[in-house]
C-alpha cells in the first residue's frame, strides 16, 4: 500500500491514508499520457484566424492609374496581394483543430499521470476543507501550514462556492471536482491537494477494467 500524508481541515498533520499499490500504472501509459496532453491543448485552439482575400478586401473597384505612360508595372486593382492593404494570398482559414481521444486511453492516461504524482509524493491529502467564509486568506493560512502555496491543484469530490470564490484570487491555485479533473491538470500542477472523498472517487477512476500487470 502506498502511504499518503493526511492533514486537518486546519492545515495540520494528522496522519496516514494508504493508498492501493495495484491501482498504480508504471510500466505503461506514456504514450497514452502524450496523445491526452496533444488532444487537449488541440482542443483549446479556436481555429478562427482568417485575413480577407483578394475578393474580400474592400474597394479596387477601378483600375488605381492608366495601363502605360507612367513609367510604373502596371496595376489592375488596389486588392492585388502585392500591393500594401491588398488580400492575403493562402492564408489560414477557419478550420476545426479538435482531436478525438478514445474513452479508454484518457483513463489509461489520467490513470499514469496520476500514478506518477502518487509516487512522488506530490499528492497531499486533506481530511475536509470547507471554509466558513469566500476568503482567500482563510485557504491560504491552511496552504501555507501544508507548504504548498504555489503550482497547487485542489481535488474536491465537491466544490462548494466559498472554496471556489477563495481559490480563485491565488496566483498558481487551481480547483476542480474529482469527476472532471484530467490529466493536463494533474501534469500542470507539481502539487495536488486532495480530499479524502475526492480522493475515493480518484481510485474508481484508476480502476482500469481489463488491464494487464502494470
Amino acid at each position: 500500500m502506498n502511504k499518503l500524508t493526511l492533514y486537518n481541515a486546519r492545515g495540520d498533520k494528522s496522519g496516514e491514508v494508504a493508498f492501493p499499490e495495484e491501482l498504480l500504472i508504471r510500466r505503461r501509459g506514456e504514450q497514452a499520457v502524450h496523445d491526452a496532453v496533444v488532444a487537449y491543448l488541440a482542443n483549446q485552439r479556436l481555429g478562427t484566424a482568417k485575413p480577407k482575400k483578394r475578393g474580400e478586401v474592400s474597394g479596387g473597384g477601378i483600375k488605381p492609374f492608366k495601363q502605360k505612360g507612367t513609367g510604373r508595372a502596371r496595376a489592375g486593382s488596389i486588392r492585388s496581394p502585392i500591393w500594401r492593404g491588398g488580400g492575403v494570398v493562402f492564408g489560414p482559414q477557419p478550420r476545426d483543430y479538435s482531436q478525438k481521444l478514445n474513452k479508454r486511453v484518457a483513463r489509461l492516461a489520467f490513470a499514469r499521470a496520476l500514478s506518477e504524482k502518487l509516487t512522488a509524493g506530490q499528492v497531499l491529502v486533506v481530511d475536509q476543507l470547507e471554509l466558513a467564509e469566500p476568503k482567500t486568506r482563510l485557504l491560504l493560512a491552511v496552504l501555507k501550514k501544508m507548504n504548498v502555496t504555489r503550482g497547487v491543484l485542489l481535488v474536491m469530490a465537491t466544490v462548494t462556492r466559498n472554496l471556489a470564490l477563495a481559490a480563485r484570487n491565488l496566483d498558481g491555485v487551481a480547483l476542480a471536482s474529482a469527476a472532471k479533473v484530467h490529466t493536463y491538470q494533474v501534469l500542470r500542477y507539481p502539487h495536488l491537494v486532495v480530499s479524502q472523498a475526492a480522493l475515493e472517487q480518484l481510485e474508481k477512476r484508476m480502476a482500469l477494467p481489463d488491464r494487464s500487470a502494470s
